[in-house]
Order: C-alpha cells, then sequence, then structure tokens
C-alpha cells in the first residue's frame, strides 16, 4: 500500500479509488486523544457520499437574519445563512439542527450525539446516524478516526470518517434534524477558506469554513478543517486549539 499522498481536485470522482486514497491518508494519522476529566463523551459522523448540483444543492431553511448577527468577524464576507449550490461530487453530509433542541439548536453539525454510559463511541455514532437521519451504516463504513475536540459546552467530541455510498437513503428526523445537505469537497476546499478571527472573549483563534454563504465555526468547522487537511490534502494539522464563537459556548 502507498503512504500519504494529496487526492488531488481532478481524482475527486466518487468510487472505489477514491475511497482508497482517503483510507489511505486517514490511516496514517496519528489521532490525539483528550481525556474525559469530567467531562461528557460525545462522537460524530464524517459521512462520505456522491451528490448532484441539481438533486441535492437546494437549502430551504437558511438562516434568519438575527442568527446571522451572533457571527463574529463577518463583515468582510457576504453572509446570507444559505448553503444552497454546494452539491456536486464527493462530499459529506451536513445538517441543521432542529430550532427546539435544548443545545445548540438550529446550528450546523455532523451527524452524532452524546456516548451513553458503557457504550461504545462507534456504536453510538451509528446509533445516533439510525436516530438522527435514518442512515444505517455497517460497521466496515468505517475509514478512520480523528483527533477528539474538547468543547466549550463540557463534551469531548471523537469524529469518525465513514463511507456512506454514493446514494444512500436519508431520512432526517424533524425532532432533531431540520436538512441534511451534502456539501462538495470542492466547497470545503476552496481557496478562502479557513479564516480566523479574533474575539474579546478569548485569546484563542475562532475557526471559520466557508460554506456557500455561511461559516462553518468549531467545533464542526474544526472537525471538517482536519479531514480535509488529513485525508484529502494528506498534511498534519491540529485543530484542538480552535475556539469556538461564544453563541456555540452556551
Amino acid at each position: 500500500m502507498s503512504g500519504p499522498a494529496p487526492v488531488p481536485a481532478a481524482a475527486w470522482c466518487f468510487g472505489p479509488a477514491l475511497e482508497a486514497d482517503l483510507s489511505t491518508n486517514l490511516a496514517a494519522h496519528e489521532r490525539a486523544a483528550i481525556p474525559l476529566r469530567g467531562r461528557r463523551h460525545a462522537a460524530v459522523a464524517v459521512v462520505l457520499v456522491d451528490s448532484d448540483p441539481l438533486a441535492h444543492g437546494a437549502d430551504d431553511h437558511p438562516f434568519p437574519p438575527e442568527r446571522l448577527a451572533e457571527v463574529p468577524g463577518a463583515d468582510d464576507f457576504a453572509l446570507t445563512g444559505s448553503v444552497a449550490g454546494t452539491a456536486g461530487g464527493p462530499a459529506f453530509l451536513l445538517t441543521r439542527r432542529a430550532a427546539g433542541l435544548r443545545a445548540h439548536a438550529g446550528q450546523w453539525a455532523l451527524p452524532g450525539g452524546r456516548v451513553e454510559e458503557g457504550e461504545p463511541p462507534f456504536d453510538a455514532v451509528r446509533r445516533e446516524l439510525r436516530e438522527e437521519i435514518d442512515l444505517d451504516l455497517a460497521p466496515s463504513a468505517l475509514m478512520g478516526v480523528l483527533d477528539d475536540y474538547a468543547t466549550r459546552s463540557g463534551y469531548v467530541i471523537t469524529p469518525y470518517v465513514l463511507w456512506g455510498g454514493d446514494d444512500p437513503r436519508i431520512a432526517p428526523q424533524p425532532d432533531e434534524v431540520v436538512s441534511v445537505h451534502r456539501i462538495a469537497f470542492s466547497e470545503l476546499c476552496r481557496p478562502d477558506s479557513p479564516r480566523c478571527v479574533s474575539i474579546p472573549e478569548s485569546d484563542r483563534p475562532v475557526l471559520q469554513v466557508p460554506i456557500g454563504g455561511d461559516l462553518i465555526h468549531a467545533p464542526t468547522g474544526a472537525v471538517l478543517l482536519q479531514f480535509r487537511r488529513v485525508a484529502i490534502e494528506a498534511r498534519p494539522e491540529r485543530v484542538a486549539h480552535y475556539e469556538q464563537p461564544v453563541f456555540a459556548w452556551r
């Protein structure tokens, strides 16, 4: 098996060759774990699928202006709160959380959630995929594991990368997920990404990953940036030091 190497954009064709290249790069990653130390454990999934710009390019639930006003340092960005037009080719699944959830309502998230007592984290992320978007993936779908990320709200998140297949059946459960979007690799790797801004509440840089007309922040943005660096670009980059915006601290 060859060692890690960048996957050039010309090779972004969904299929076994792409799966093999990404898996090789993920296998070479030396994962950084974070002890819980009284925090709760959560697991999220970077699910890789194919996408079509017409079939999967809509966003019927853009963020309202009052939510966009909470985004720090966005004066130089055409912020619309929409990810319309970001599908086309190999992609990952991104969800918009339901407005009625107690924590992080309406925010962008990767599928996933809390690990129950005694539950293996990988079992938890597969359970959450079933509960949130009705997607049942076999254990063999696992491609790799990225670094843990500790959140301001008291969680340590473990991200798993899974091969979802070209067009899996997905059905968002409305009490947890408003919408599911297929975000193309080309959008994740756009040249103006990532961005970092400063906030008075922290000395750490606030990470922003531009997707469509919105900015994805840590923890989701941190996971996506490391997926880009490690799996696609074969470049090591740690992301635990990136800050979340204040609206995500709650």
